[in-house]
């Protein structure tokens, strides 16, 4: 047991998610985030932002080919 007994995590449990709970969190985030630059959001940020989102789907994807 390396953490203390009752430690809340970030999530608002005692318990940290899942790998598989976590890939689907992301997923929903990179979604959010696609929907954000489709409809125009920080324009000035747009080529990054979307080079990100790639990137981000690429790691889902291998992480969950792992599972």
């Amino acid at each position: 047991m390396g953490a203390e007994a009752g430690t809340d995590t970030p999530w608002g449990g005692p318990e940290a998610p899942s790998t598989a709970e976590l890939l689907t969190q992301l997923g929903e985030d990179r979604l959010w985030l696609l929907r954000q630059l489709d409809s125009g959001r920080w324009s000035e940020w747009r080529l990054d932002l979307a080079a990100l989102e790639r990137e981000l789907g690429q790691l889902i994807d291998q992480a969950g080919e792992r599972l």
